[in-house]
């Protein structure tokens, strides 16, 4: 993948063209930088797109105050911004005038609106500012650094909750000369894990919704605002029905509580989605959907979880949020999906982010490396986490409670971990045990018809069971299968496939009753909601 530095390069072999930069002057202003001023500082929000007329304008790394890399400049022709421009975030890296400079100025709002209208410039714009993310995520090159992550379990659910969310971070150990320096800076003991922003700000006490805050991806809620439709859960069949509210011109908004990909974001590698013969990873491919809904102006929100749901007089829903934050939307659509079932075992809990995981991405993977791995579930998630993982582990052990994997797991996923010489495959086996201190350190496992346990020493157990629907938090407005699973179209004598029994809410995705629990059908039920959302409000007017 490509540096900041060369991202930038490759910018200027495609500038805007003459037309677009005429569309931006009717509605711009035109800003003069003299040398040494600063246009953005780390941490300053994404608000502005900045075109350069004249002059130069330089990178400011983060971290040390001077330019970035090998000489990340602006020239003219070129634009200022990443994919936070798309967000409404923070701005990663300060930009500073080399020389006096003259820009072309818009606010987010007027920029998004331009894109929305000429594709062409839409095309430039996103591919530029999404290269450039791809380059910071690559070089772990951020205004945002972890120390300590390999030993405290606080820091390490940041930084899963970060790459799950394609946040660029800088990680370092604690053994690690440059994070003694900059523990040093900052006046904090060098033995102590910590999250940094910029320079020298030390997060107290740190959280992914704290991070989410400083970065500006958690928003604030004015409870009188009302949207077209609010859509709960960023998996699939959350982010394809964000990205078709937004094309629709509708007010959207996307709360999700973890992380943009829900659980098909932990998936490693998606083979039998069409259109990526070589696979994509879940993460990868909502990632792409969530740049394409933002373009449009739908707006997200991460980490924000919904807790209670009620209906007004007027017929508008009322959403409650886990701090006590409200939002009200004219029309709903539930896409919370599923959530790994926690396995009845002692002391499970007390592992989590401690050796228990639920989810295989390359931050989990990290912590792994060479060692005995443990993953649990028959299922295609199961399965790609395998192996996955099984290309830095010295072995991966796959706990199957059944005796096939013919009804759970593709053929093709099967096949392949059936001749993998480093994963080997347990029928009829569970875990029944968990050992250690804060720590990880061993499991015992069972095998049912033979009646043996035995126990394999790993620090890694990756738990992929069982599809709990999240659906507590519709307070009874919608009717509900045995299991939790909401109810829609004929079942609730509703007028669609996706209309549940209370007018105004729509179930796509793994949480409707009777889905087909894949990808691709995911984002086709996304896809086609937004049509009956259009046809339900249309009928309110």
């Amino acid at each position: 993948m490509e540096t900041l530095a060369a991202d930038l390069r490759t910018m200027a072999r495609t500038p805007l063209e003459e037309a677009h930069v005429t569309a931006m002057r009717k509605v711009g202003t035109e800003e003069v930088l003299a040398k040494g001023d600063y246009l953005f500082r780390p941490g300053d929000p994404a608000d502005r797109f900045c075109y350069l007329l004249d002059g130069e304008i330089e990178a400011i790394d983060p971290t040390t105050g001077e330019r970035y890399g090998d000489g990340a400049t602006l020239g003219p022709t070129q634009f200022t911004g990443d994919i936070s421009l798309l967000s409404g975030g923070a701005v990663q890296f300060g930009l500073r005038a080399v020389q006096d400079t003259r820009l072309l100025c818009l606010s987010r709002e007027q920029m998004l609106d331009l894109m929305a209208r000429i594709p062409e410039m839409s095309d430039i714009v996103i591919t530029v500012l999404a290269a450039r993310r791809r380059g910071q995520l690559d070089r772990g090159a951020s205004s945002l650094t972890l120390i300590g992550a390999e030993v405290d379990r606080t820091i390490r659910e940041i930084a899963g909750f970060a790459g799950r969310n394609k946040i660029p971070v800088r990680m370092l150990t604690l053994d690690e000369a440059e994070a003694e320096a900059v523990a040093h800076a900052c006046s904090i003991a060098p033995s102590e894990p910590a999250v940094i922003f910029g320079k020298g700000e030390v997060i107290p006490d740190p959280t992914p919704r704290k991070i989410a805050a400083r970065l500006g991806l958690d928003l604030n809620f004015d409870a009188d605002e009302l949207h077209d439709v609010l859509i709960v859960g960023g998996g699939p069949a959350g982010v394809a029905a964000a990205v078709y509210a937004g094309s629709e011109g509708l007010k959207a908004l996307v709360l999700e509580d973890l992380a943009i990909g829900g659980q098909a974001g932990t998936s490693s590698r998606i083979e039998n989605y069409m259109g990526f013969p070589t696979g994509i990873s879940g993460a990868d491919l909502c990632w792409r959907g969530e740049v394409q809904a933002m373009k449009f102006g739908t707006r997200f929100a991460v980490p924000r979880r919904a807790t209670a749901l009620t209906r007004k007089d007027d017929g508008t829903f009322h959403i409650v949020l886990e701090d006590g934050a409200e939002t009200c939307a004219r029309a709903l659509v539930v896409a919370t999906g599923v959530q790994y079932r926690r396995l009845p075992i002692d002391r499970l809990e007390a592992f989590e982010s401690a050796g228990v995981y639920y989810a295989a991405t390359d931050v989990e993977a990290r912590y792994c490396r060479d060692t005995e791995v443990v993953v649990i579930g028959g299922g295609n998630s199961a399965g790609q986490a395998a192996m996955f993982l099984s290309r830095t582990a010295r072995h991966v052990h796959l706990l199957v409670r059944g005796t096939s994997l013919a009804a759970s797991m593709s053929r093709y996923l099967t096949d392949r971990l059936e001749a993998h010489p480093r994963i080997t495959i347990h029928y009829g086996t569970q875990m029944e045990d968990l050992h250690g201190e804060d720590e990880l350190e061993a499991i015992t496992i069972r095998e049912k018809a033979a009646g043996q346990s035995w126990r394999i020493n790993t620090r890694a157990v990756f738990v992929m069971v069982g599809a709990a629907p999240n659906t507590a938090w519709l307070s009874g407005l919608v009717d509900l299968d045995e299991q939790g699973f909401v109810k829609t179209g004929e079942n609730v004598g509703a007028p669609s496939a996706y209309s549940t029994s209370c007018p105004g809410i729509f179930a796509v995705g793994d949480v409707r009753a009777g889905s087909v629990k894949r990808v691709a059908s995911a984002v086709g039920e996304g896809s086609v909601v937004i049509s009956r959302v259009w046809d339900f409000l249309q009928s309110q007017a």
